[in-house]
């Protein structure tokens, strides 16, 4: 029934040439007026795809270049394997899992298992079960009076203002029904973050939004009024982000509604943009000094910091300061340098920060070199579409895993790259009230939870094939990655992991010669 309206336009059609041939009296061109217009009425009152709704009539022409992409797509254009950010091959079963339709593969895989960088997980011929509700972590260290049990899958930080109320509401509806949480971006806590009752992560960052002055400066009671809220779960001070760190924030002016201005307490009519640093702290003490503030004025709530690695010895100095003055944070989420965003300028997309998998390793050697691992948990993000991408993050330490496009695929981002120009076509990053309206909130919802559950059931199924029966029990050996056709290793050989405590002992070869001049009173 999908696509029968199309059918009965091409037959409608086909006849309108017959009658101009035969019967030429203009009668016949109701025979093609008819049927487009029963398409646009179908299009604008279903709630299924935004894309039809926003545009009537034109908008099914995606949906049949759909139906001949995948030869069109494999003999003229690309393969499902290619496309960036997210290929076809990844985007695909996003929105598969989200619809709950097949998202198995025919025909095996159509990836070159002997290429170099090729990486895959051992299985186990004792295969056991792992339960979907044991896979979540504790977040909260020493210090946190209200540690939270988070799902090892959540959604990363997307700020009101850059997506739009019905995204908002669609992912908080979702994290709701899942229950999992919703990181609120830098951009402040709205009523739409609110409305539906999903767990909240506060994203607090340099300019403030919801807890600032009108001068843009922190304001603790304004923090206390909002973070005492039973919804906000986490607070996370975000330091930097991987699409443009050490840039700051960019709203478009466009995208600047009375409503956002309110929330953010900024002018309209102006780009909103975020410094690029913190006032409130400038080095790591003061920084930690910070922490132990949020901290209290929450009523004792897990507060972490969310930064893309740039100097390495920045971190290994907020490192020290935690071991000298005994405030830790609780979690610690690293961005990649190759992080989404609504608008970076291109050069620091491309060519800032260290790249994720690289940074995560870098931060678990540094807090098990100084003993903190064990009170602070790992956090990551990175394009996580598959349960391979999940599990193989937790290998190399991550202990809760966060994604922000894959859930916008879920909502129905057909990844037009239009999301800093306020036109996006699906309603999904726009602030324009008419493409707004396409995405229905209700059934986007539910997809946003699908494609949460679905994920962490592969996520089940496939540490369960490995032989284990919890997500705890990932290290670095099971992850093996190919280095040429007759040389695979595991990244328990690839990388030298640091034991607990060795930092505090002895100082690391790559460090030695200036180890003493790092220190907690600056970022070096």
């Amino acid at each position: 029934m999908r696509f029968l309206f199309y059918w009965i336009s091409a037959l409608a059609f086909i006849f309108n040439i017959f009658c101009a041939l035969y019967w030429p009296n203009g009668l016949y061109s109701l025979y093609v007026i008819v049927p487009l217009f029963i398409v646009g009425l179908r299009d604008i009152f279903q709630s299924k795809q935004a894309i039809r709704k926003n545009f009537p009539v034109l908008g099914n022409f995606r949906y049949l270049l759909e139906m001949i992409r995948p030869e069109i797509n494999q003999y003229f254009i690309e393969s499902n394997t290619d496309g960036t950010p997210i290929n076809r091959e990844n985007r695909s079963v996003v929105y598969q899992r989200a619809k709950k339709v097949t998202d198995t593969i025919p025909f095996g895989t159509q990836h070159d298992v002997y290429r170099e960088g090729y990486e895959f997980l051992p299985h186990s011929l004792t295969p056991k079960k792992v339960a979907l509700s044991d896979l979540r972590t504790m977040i909260g260290g020493p210090f946190c009076k209200k540690p939270y049990s988070a799902s090892i899958f959540n959604i990363s930080a997307m700020s009101y203002g850059s997506l739009s109320q019905n995204a908002i509401l669609a992912l908080n509806g979702g994290a709701k029904d899942g229950e999992f949480a919703h990181n609120t971006g830098e951009g402040g806590l709205s009523s739409w973050h609110e409305k539906n009752g999903g767990d909240l992560i506060w994203q607090i960052g340099t300019g403030y939004f919801g807890c600032r002055d009108a001068e843009g400066n922190f304001n603790g009671e304004l923090f206390a009024e909002k973070s005492a809220k039973p919804q906000v779960k986490m607070i996370e001070i975000k330091l930097s982000q991987g699409a443009k760190p050490g840039h700051g924030g960019i709203l478009p002016k466009g995208k600047v509604t009375e409503e956002i201005a309110k929330i953010r307490n900024v002018p309209m009519g102006k780009d909103v943009i975020s410094p690029p640093g913190h006032s409130a702290f400038s080095n790591p003490k003061e920084l930690l000094q910070f922490v132990s503030k949020l901290r209290e004025l929450s009523g004792g709530k897990p507060i972490g910091i969310k930064l893309c690695i740039g100097r390495e010895e920045e971190f290994i100095s907020l490192c020290k300061a935690m071991v000298e003055t005994k405030i830790y944070v609780d979690y610690v989420s690293v961005d990649g340098g190759e992080g989404g965003t609504g608008a970076a300028p291109l050069e620091f997309s491309n060519s800032m920060g260290m790249p994720g998998t690289d940074a995560l390793v870098f931060v678990v050697n540094c807090l098990r070199g100084f003993g903190l691992k064990k009170d602070i948990r790992v956090l990551c993000s990175g394009k996580l579409t598959t349960a391979f991408g999940i599990i193989r993050l937790m290998c190399l330490g991550a202990d809760v895993l966060y994604a922000a496009r894959p859930f916008m695929l879920s909502l129905g981002c057909i990844q037009a790259l239009r999301c800093n120009t306020n036109d996006c076509p699906t309603g999904v990053a726009t602030q324009d009230p008419k493409l707004v309206s396409g995405l229905v909130v209700t059934d986007k919802r539910e997809r946003v939870k699908n494609f949460h559950s679905q994920t962490l059931h592969a996520v089940a199924e496939m540490i369960g094939a490995m032989g284990l029966t919890s997500h705890d029990e990932l290290k670095p050996y099971f992850l093996r990655r190919r280095l040429s056709h007759f040389d695979v290793r595991s990244w328990e050989d690839l990388v030298e992991w640091v034991p607990e405590n060795a930092w505090l002992e002895h100082a690391p070869k790559k460090w030695a010669n200036k180890w003493d001049q790092i220190t907690s009173e600056k970022f070096n």
